[in-house]
């Protein structure tokens, strides 16, 4: 289980996260939902210690992920694999490449620098691609796929780091609604197939009602709403959003994700 403790990061005389206490059960998607500038980046960068906390703590069962340093703190984000709005992919790169870059901290340093990866390595990267329908893009440059192929390779790659948890950062904010729902289908497979736990933030409400069997919402740094999908009322999106209500409720493309199944064992 996840469990962070009272997370506060500190900027100057700002909280960007002010006293979060949560705990993520193993194998669920939850939703962190609230206006820009409401510290979802900021909590997921902490999970992820991308940014360290001015203070609390995170727990992943027996690890203090506050106190991880060097190799340990390496291993951890191992385990809790992290995708960002931009795809931060290697443009120049083909996309097996790319996904198998999710490998580097399970082989020595000198095969990956040379590229010298192994067939099971490269099996497993092209088994992640086709579970998103990307396998026919292996040989393509990653700058030559749209942008929500490029998400769904980020996805593979994660996913090939074999993580315990995904923390994925306004995944589908710069996607047409087509890419919107074959992003979120991707997420979600990951966390019923492999019972991957994701963490999502999202910016339309819609969206978090379909996909997420659990929402927080965030507001100037706090957690302000925790609960179910159909817990998250028009009130409690006023509450949330003020004057935006309206404008992250459109409707989630593709209507609400299928039934979520049992997880079965991660690809190998």
């Amino acid at each position: 289980m996840l469990v962070v403790e009272n997370l506060t990061r500190q900027y100057g005389a700002r909280r960007a996260v002010d006293g979060v206490s949560l705990r993520i059960e193993p194998g669920s998607f939850v939703g962190v939902i609230g206006r820009s500038g409401a510290g979802k980046s900021t909590l997921l960068r902490m999970i992820n210690r991308l940014q360290d906390p001015s203070g609390g703590r995170i727990l992943f069962g027996d690890t203090d992920v506050t106190a991880l340093r060097g190799s340990a703190l390496r291993a951890w984000r191992g385990r809790c694999a992290m995708i960002f709005q931009q795809f931060n992919l290697v443009g120049r790169l083909d996309v097996l490449t790319n996904v198998l870059m999710g490998r580097l901290n399970h082989v020595p340093a000198h095969r990956s620098l040379l590229k010298l990866w192994s067939e099971e390595d490269r099996a497993l990267a092209l088994a992640a691609l086709e579970s998103f329908d990307m396998g026919g893009f292996a040989a393509a440059r990653a700058d030559q796929l749209s942008g929500g192929q490029q998400q769904r390779v980020a996805i593979a790659r994660a996913l090939v780091q074999e993580p315990e948890i995904i923390l994925a950062d306004e995944p589908v904010a710069s996607l047409d609604p087509r890419n919107t729902r074959l992003v979120m289908d991707a997420l979600a497979e990951a966390n019923r197939r492999y019972g991957i736990t994701v963490l999502c933030n999202l910016h339309s409400l819609d969206l978090a009602r379909a996909y997420c069997d659990r929402l927080v919402g965030l507001s100037a740094g706090r957690v302000v709403f925790e609960g179910r999908a159909f817990d998250l009322t028009e009130d409690v999106a006023r509450d949330l959003y003020g004057l935006e209500a309206g404008e992250v409720m459109d409707d989630a493309p593709g209507g609400r994700a299928p039934a979520r199944a049992e997880p079965q064992a991660a690809v190998a």
